[in-house]
C-alpha cells in the first residue's frame, strides 16, 4: 500500500469515528445546540421522560427560529436514534432509575465546537512561552542523564532566585498584557473543557469490561477464577497502560492531597480576580473556572461508581454461584446424552420420537397444607376467679370526676346566662365555661356545652377563643375552641313570649 494510500484509510478511519459523524451531518449544529442547552457542561446525567420533553421543548424553539435543517420525530425516536449513533447512553442511577448521559465522542464534538467558538490566537508570546516551559519541565523529568538533571534544576533555582530578590529589591513588577492574559485564559479552559470527555471514556472503558464479564459469565466457557483474573488484569492495564486511566489516576492522586486541591483553588481565584479578567471572561467562563475542582470531583464519582458496578457484578456471580446446582445439570446432560447414544444404537437414522419441550405437569385434586398437631387439641389454663378485696376503692366523687359531661348542671347554667337576670352575665360559651366552678369546668364539659348550644340551634362563628379547663387532679389547660355568641336575653325573652 502506497502512502498516500494509507494515509486515506486512515483518515477514513477517523470520520468513521462517532464524534466526526456526529459533525459531519448536516442537522449537526442544532444536535450540538440541544446537548449543550440539556446537560451543559458537566455532563449531569438526566432522566429518560425528562430529556424526551426537554428535546421537544428545543426543537419547537429552533423551528420557530427559522431553523429548516431540524430533526425530526418525538423527543424518545430521536434519543434512541442518537443512542445508535454513539452519542447518548442511557444507564440506570443509584435510585434505579433510567438517566441518558452523553458519550465521549459527544463531549468531544462539543469540546471541538467550544474551542473553535472561541476568539484565539495563531502565534502568541505566552504560547511559545508555555512551549518552552512545557520542553524544560519535561526534559527535566525525563532527562536520563543524572548531571544533566542537576544543570537544569539548578538554572531553574538560580533563575527563580535572581526574579525572587529583584522583585524584593522593588524593581518594577511586570504586569501581564490583556494580549498574554487572554491566551492563557484561553489555553486553560480548553484544558478544563477537556477534562469530562476524558472521564468519560474511562468510564465507558469499564462499562465495556462489565458488559464482557457478564457475556463471560453467562457463557460458561471458562472458570470464573479466570474471568476474574482477567477482569483484574484488565482493570490494572486500564489504569497503567492507558492515556486515560494515566489521567484519572492523576486526578484521583490530585484529589487525595487537599494541600494541592487548596492551592488550585486559590491559584484559580486569583486568576479570576486579575483585573484584567472581567473584561477577557465572560459569566459562563468565569464559571467554568470557579467550577474546576467540582468538575473533577463529579468526573471521578461517576468512574468510581461505575467501576464499583463491575465490582459489584463480580462479587455477586461469586456470592450467587452454586457449583453443586452446576454438577447436577452436567450429570443430568451426560445422562441424557448416553440415553440418547443407546437410543441411536437400536434405532435408524431416520427414526423420530416425540420429547416434549417442558416435562408434563402432576395433576393433584388437593395437597394437605396443614398436618395433624397434638398441641391444638390441648385446652387453656382455667382462668381463676379475681379476688373481690384486690380491686381498688373509688368513692363517688372519684368515679364523676372521670365520667362524662354534667348536662343537668350545665342545662340550668345556660338558662341562667340567657335569662333577664344579672346573676351570670356572659356573652359566648368561653365566657361562661370561664365563670363556672373548677367542678364544672373540666375538658370534658367543654364537649357538653357544645352539645347542648347544638340542640338550641346556636350557631358558632370562624373566630375562635379559649377554654380555660380545670382536670379533676387541679392541672389547668387550655383549648381553643369556634366561638358560639349566647342569644341576646332581650331578644330571647320576647321569642319565648
Amino acid at each position: 500500500m502506497s502512502e498516500i494510500a494509507g494515509e486515506l484509510a486512515r483518515v477514513k478511519g477517523a470520520f468513521a469515528q462517532p464524534t466526526l459523524t456526529l459533525l459531519h451531518q448536516r442537522q449537526a449544529p442544532v444536535v450540538i445546540t440541544i446537548f449543550r442547552a440539556a446537560f451543559g457542561r458537566n455532563n449531569k446525567p438526566i432522566p429518560t421522560a425528562r430529556l424526551h420533553a426537554q428535546v421537544e421543548e428545543h426543537l419547537a424553539a429552533v423551528r420557530l427560529s427559522g431553523e429548516t435543517e431540524v430533526p425530526t420525530g418525538s423527543g424518545h425516536d430521536l434519543c434512541r436514534r442518537w443512542m445508535r449513533g454513539q452519542w447518548l447512553v442511557r444507564s440506570l442511577d443509584e435510585a434505579g432509575n433510567e438517566v441518558y448521559s452523553l458519550t465521549s465522542h459527544a463531549q468531544q464534538a462539543l469540546e471541538l465546537v467550544k474551542n473553535l467558538a472561541r476568539d484565539r490566537a495563531t502565534l502568541s508570546e505566552h504560547r511559545i512561552a508555555t512551549i518552552l516551559g512545557t520542553v524544560r519541565r519535561f526534559n527535566s523529568e525525563a532527562n536520563p542523564d543524572r548531571t544533566a538533571r542537576v544543570t537544569i534544576l539548578n538554572d531553574e533555582i538560580a533563575r527563580l532566585k535572581a526574579e525572587r530578590d529583584r522583585l524584593v529589591d522593588g524593581a518594577e513588577l511586570v504586569s501581564a498584557t490583556e494580549d498574554y492574559m487572554l491566551e492563557g485564559f484561553t489555553e486553560l479552559l480548553s484544558l478544563i473543557s477537556a477534562l469530562p470527555s476524558d472521564f468519560a471514556r474511562v468510564e465507558e472503558r469499564f462499562a465495556t469490561i462489565r458488559t464482557e464479564i457478564l457475556a463471560a459469565f453467562r457463557a460458561e466457557d471458562r472458570p470464573a477464577g479466570d474471568v476474574i483474573d482477567d477482569y483484574l488484569a484488565r482493570a490494572d492495564a486500564l489504569m497503567t497502560a492507558t492515556h486515560e486511566g494515566r489521567a484519572f489516576e492523576g486526578a484521583f492522586a490530585l484529589l487525595r492531597d487537599d494541600a494541592l486541591v487548596t492551592q488550585l483553588r486559590e491559584d484559580l481565584t486569583a486568576l479570576l480576580e486579575h483585573p484584567l479578567s472581567d473584561r477577557i471572561l465572560g459569566d459562563a467562563d468565569r464559571a467554568e473556572l470557579r467550577g474546576t475542582v467540582k468538575l473533577v470531583r463529579d468526573g471521578l464519582d461517576r468512574v468510581l461508581a461505575q467501576r464499583s458496578r463491575v465490582t459489584a457484578t463480580l462479587k455477586e456471580y461469586i456470592v450467587s454461584h452454586d457449583a453443586a446446582r452446576d454438577r447436577e445439570l452436567e450429570q443430568t446432560l451426560r445422562q441424557v446424552e448416553s440415553e440418547l447414544m443407546t437410543w441411536m444404537s437400536t434405532t435408524g437414522p431416520r427414526a423420530t420420537h416425540d420429547v416434549p419441550l417442558l416435562p408434563a405437569r402432576v395433576t393433584v385434586d388437593h395437597l394437605r397444607e396443614r398436618f395433624y398437631d397434638p398441641a391444638d387439641d390441648v385446652l387453656p389454663e382455667r382462668i381463676s376467679p379475681a379476688d373481690a378485696g384486690d380491686a381498688p376503692t373509688l368513692s363517688l366523687a372519684e368515679l364523676m370526676a372521670h365520667g362524662g359531661p354534667q348536662l343537668s348542671a350545665l342545662r340550668r347554667r345556660l338558662e341562667d346566662a340567657v335569662s333577664l337576670s344579672d346573676l351570670l352575665p356572659a356573652g359566648s360559651l368561653g365566657e361562661l365555661f370561664d365563670g363556672l366552678e373548677p367542678s364544672l369546668r373540666r375538658p370534658v364539659e367543654i364537649f357538653g356545652l357544645l352539645h347542648l348550644a347544638a340542640d338550641r340551634g346556636w350557631r358558632t362563628e370562624n373566630d375562635v377563643e379559649p377554654f380555660a379547663a380545670v382536670r379533676h387532679d387541679g392541672s389547668r389547660r387550655t383549648f381553643a375552641v369556634p366561638r358560639t355568641p349566647l342569644p341576646d336575653p332581650d331578644l330571647h325573652e320576647s321569642e319565648s313570649r
